[in-house]
């Protein structure tokens, strides 16, 4: 498990005001920097009412349309800045995924804080956050028991025997953990009498509860869980907590378990309304995680998966919160209410499960991210070229040749100036004195690639992977294997690229090299995009996202994490989710930026201009264009100037200027035939042939059309279909 640091947001009310103080646990000074806002609740209390609307419009599999994600991040930026003073806000802008404990006047918690929205992020999806509530009630039980090396848990799975999907989920966690820790699990389903959860509950450390939990807005400490004979209430469960602690861990999966009042200035509400978290945290308890809302069975479900497989792996419980919302937030998009729902009570750097630490992770590669297609007829990928390629690739390497490390940092430099001819240069004496040295034969391979000379490149990543594997280096090697595989995959030649993604996952996977099992899992989503497997792709870039996500501390996974967040972004530009697309391209770009990746914003432009393009923004997206243009010119980077003109070439034709659009294309036929690049130039074949086909040129448009087809036909990819049907159209 890796450190991550804590902050303490702690926030009072006071009449009309909220006081605040924004400060790293381990570096709290004696003066404490308080800040104030004017908050108007009765505003406060219309956003919220406004948001709970919002979500109850949800259809019945709780997904919200585009209109009403809209609404929702409007809504919540509004609070946001309506809460949070401006140095709070700068604070929170400055911080990276760190925990983050929301200390709350108990007057306070019916506002959704995890899901404050700051333009780019929701809280809850940049910080692991835990909530510490501020109470006046003399009866808070001050006494918890400790959780055991080896605790004991209850999981109480469909109690009242109606909901079958429950069952399923405390039957497949009992087995999971005790497959994956040796806990004892006790498993309890259907038909589960509310006396047996009152005479038992104290004997365990921790309880999953899988079943219906109501809210009783006219009385909410009746309020709780519904067995079979009838309820276990707020007031009955505090009183539990009288003569002994309940579990330390509560994890209540239903509807609304987190539940409090809703009217958040109510002066009843730091006296007699509490919550279910509030009741277990009243009674002992140190965590509780629960749901705000009614949550749809199969994701609250995915949801609790992804919860537990996080604790296993060691990670706090704040961060498996975390990662369970993101596993939802991939897989489902922002509309999929559940992930926004669930409230974590307690300390977020609490560690339920611990393991041995795991070594640091070697080195690795970037990998790809993709460049859109306006049609949809074509999905080309083309390779992110590394804008700051990592010291650690060299450290291994460096210490046979000071040197050596010397002047390949120099030939980094020039690499990103776009001097080309002399970074070969540079690196053709390195490799003459220090044949050895690894990372030269990558950059020299990064170079070729730039400039379009695909065999060039090919030969220097199988030299690159023959150096690696004779000095037994298993983390270079696996970066070679995921190098090769982008060449045959720009090649179109999908059959040999899938064989060296996955050996260089396996070999990845094999030697706990996370930054390379991430590359070749997102290799390989763009690989089963183009496939037209979109599905897969998004369930394996939720994987390399993740991975990713948890080590942004290391600049190479927070490249690769703006990789992943560019192709999700495309995922939902399939889905014509234009509003997800460009909140995940935006958060590419912001990561880019902030490690001074100036090259790859390229690509962020062209395809920001295909989003303006589906819109019929025509001058927005041509100002995108000739931005990401002269990037790529500045870098002679042939083979995304082969994309970019055909890019521009389709822009053209989409508004009608025939002459230019033709004008465009043939450049990037030009660039093509120089370069190979096989799948650009079929989608060029087949946009010429639709423009001669305009023109009402038959013959030309039948001669553009057939060589797509032959080259579609060779690289195996959905569009052949496509093509063929509008080649027919001629005949």
């Amino acid at each position: 498990m890796q450190y991550q640091e804590t902050w303490i947001l702690e926030i009072n009310y006071q009449e009309k005001h909220l006081n605040m103080s924004l400060y790293a646990k381990d570096k709290v000074s004696p003066l404490k920097t308080m800040s104030v806002i004017p908050v108007n609740f009765s505003r406060i209390e219309y956003l919220n009412s406004e948001i709970i609307n919002i979500i109850n419009k949800a259809n019945q599999n709780k997904l919200l349309d585009v209109n009403l994600t809209e609404e929702l991040k409007k809504n919540t930026r509004l609070l946001y800045d309506l809460l949070l003073t401006r140095q709070v806000k700068s604070q929170l802008s400055s911080l990276g995924t760190v925990n983050l404990v929301l200390s709350l006047d108990e007057r306070l918690i019916s506002i959704p804080w995890e899901i404050l929205f700051d333009g780019n992020d929701f809280l809850c999806l940049k910080f692991n956050i835990g909530r510490n509530i501020h109470t006046r009630n003399s009866e808070i039980y001050t006494r918890h028991s400790n959780i055991p090396e080896k605790p004991r848990m209850l999981i109480l799975a469909d109690p009242t025997g109606d909901l079958k999907s429950a069952y399923q989920e405390g039957l497949q966690i009992k087995n999971f953990l005790i497959k994956k820790t040796g806990i004892n699990v006790d498993f309890k389903a259907q038909n589960i009498d509310s006396n047996y959860v009152r005479k038992n509950l104290r004997d365990y450390d921790i309880i999953h509860f899988a079943g219906h939990c109501e809210y009783n807005s006219r009385n909410p400490q009746e309020s709780g869980w519904l067995f079979t004979d009838g309820w276990i209430s707020i007031r009955e469960f505090i009183e539990l907590g009288h003569s002994a602690p309940l579990p330390s861990v509560i994890f209540a999966n239903g509807c609304q378990s987190a539940c409090a009042a809703s009217d958040i200035i109510d002066a009843r509400a730091q006296d007699d309304v509490y919550s279910l978290a509030q009741a277990f945290i009243l009674a002992g308890a140190r965590h509780y995680l629960g749901c705000f809302w009614r949550t749809e069975d199969n994701v609250s479900w995915e949801f609790a998966k992804e919860f537990y497989n996080q604790v296993v792996n060691s990670n706090s419980i704040a961060g498996a919160v975390r990662s369970a919302r993101l596993a939802i937030f991939h897989k489902y998009g922002i509309s999929a209410i559940t992930w926004l729902g669930y409230v974590l009570y307690g300390n977020p750097e609490f560690v339920l499960f611990r393991t041995k630490p795991i070594s640091k992770n070697g080195p690795g590669l970037n990998f790809p991210f993709l460049r859109l297609e306006k049609k949809k007829v074509f999905v080309f990928a083309s390779i992110l070229l590394a804008a700051a390629l990592s010291l650690a690739l060299t450290n291994m390497s460096s210490y046979l040749n000071p040197g050596s490390y010397f002047l390949y940092s120099k030939a980094e430099r020039l690499y990103h100036k776009g001097d080309n001819s002399q970074t070969l240069k540079l690196l053709g004496y390195i490799i003459k004195n220090d044949p050895l040295y690894l990372s030269v034969r990558r950059l020299k391979g990064d170079v070729h690639f730039r400039l379009g000379m695909l065999p060039e490149a090919l030969v220097d990543y199988f030299d690159y992977a023959r150096l690696s594997e004779s000095k037994g280096d298993y983390r270079h090697l696996a970066a070679a294997y995921n190098k090769i595989g982008w060449i045959y995959h720009m090649r179109g030649e999908y059959p040999r690229s899938q064989e060296f993604y996955k050996k260089a996952l396996d070999l990845s996977i094999k030697n706990n090299d996370k930054l390379n099992e991430a590359d070749a899992l997102a290799r390989l989503a763009v690989w089963h995009i183009d496939k037209g497997n979109n599905e897969a792709a998004f369930s394996l870039l939720t994987k390399s996202s993740e991975i990713n996500r948890r080590r942004q501390h290391n600049s190479e996974h927070k490249f690769n994490l703006a990789c992943d967040y560019f192709n999700i972004a495309f995922l939902y530009l399939e889905k014509k989710d234009y509003s997800a697309a460009k909140d995940f391209f935006n958060r590419s770009k912001q990561l880019f930026e902030n490690l001074g990746a100036i090259p790859e914003l390229s690509d962020y432009y062209f395809d920001m201009g295909e989003i303006a393009l589906f819109e019929k923004k025509y001058d927005l997206a041509h100002k995108y264009y000739q931005k990401g243009l002269a990037i790529d010119k500045r870098l002679n980077h042939k083979f995304n100037l082969s994309s970019d003109y055909w890019m521009l070439g389709e822009f053209y034709l989409e508004t009608g200027k025939l002459i230019e659009a033709e004008n465009y294309l043939k450049q990037a036929l030009s660039i093509c035939q120089e370069i190979d690049n096989r799948p650009v130039l079929a989608g060029v074949y087949y946009d010429l042939g639709l423009i001669y086909k305009e023109m009402n040129k038959q013959e030309k448009a039948k001669e553009s059309l057939s060589q797509a087809l032959y080259l579609y036909k060779d690289i195996d990819t959905p569009d052949y279909s496509k093509v063929q049907q509008e080649y027919l159209s001629l005949e």
